[in-house]
């Protein structure tokens, strides 16, 4: 799948933004204005200034919808979603070539506040996704105990793990510690009634077959 590299990396940003969530093993990634701004300088995030505390309740809003679109059902769903994001944002598409970027496409207004900034890049990239017909690559994390959003870029959409060689790894091999156990335990007594009435079974349709 090709995506134009300031829609790939709006994606990114929407992602980190959407895993910054509060879980059962993670407190919450934006827990203050500190927070944010560590957020912000981290994304490169351009035309930011001063942060408050009104900053960081608007980011926190968009990051809910952000996550509401990647928990939508259907891309009718997802569209109504992404259109409230982008017209509560003001969105502004605008050419720039800034900090020696090639030209691309900022979708935020002059002067927009960093949750409006994000909403609208953010939400025209989402945007990209559900017109090509790829939402289904929109996706949580498949390993039990970790439900991290990502986009699956995989030629044919095959990915099931935030990261491979994590989440991936960490249940390919406690799988194949379990198979392993169970073969040094050897059959239980359930599979071993059940072979034994395999035995029996023969041996009675063999009793039959001579007489």
């Amino acid at each position: 799948m090709q995506i134009p590299h300031d829609t790939r990396r709006a994606l990114d940003v929407v992602v980190a933004l959407v895993n910054t969530t509060a879980e059962a093993d993670q407190p919450d990634g934006l827990s203050d204005v500190g927070a944010l701004r560590g957020f912000v300088q981290e994304h490169a995030i351009s035309d930011v200034g001063d942060l408050s505390s009104r900053d960081l309740a608007g980011v926190r809003t968009v990051r809910s919808k952000f996550a509401q679109v990647f928990a939508a059902p259907d891309s009718r769903a997802a569209s109504v979603l992404i259109n409230e994001l982008v017209a509560t944002a003001g969105t502004t598409p605008q050419l720039t070539d800034h900090d020696g970027y090639d030209w691309h496409v900022h979708y935020f207004a002059p002067g927009a506040s960093v949750g409006d900034h994000l909403a609208a890049d953010g939400g025209m990239a989402l945007a990209f996704i559900v017109v090509s017909g790829e939402q289904e690559r929109l996706r949580r994390c498949e390993a039990p105990d970790c439900r991290r959003a990502f986009v699956d870029l995989s030629r044919n959409r095959s990915r099931r793990y935030c990261d491979s060689r994590t989440c991936g790894n960490r249940l390919h091999v406690a799988a194949y510690r379990a198979r392993r156990k169970e073969a040094d335990a050897g059959p239980t007594e359930r599979e071993r009634s059940e072979q034994e009435q395999i035995v029996h079974g023969g041996e009675q349709q063999q009793d039959a077959d001579h007489t």
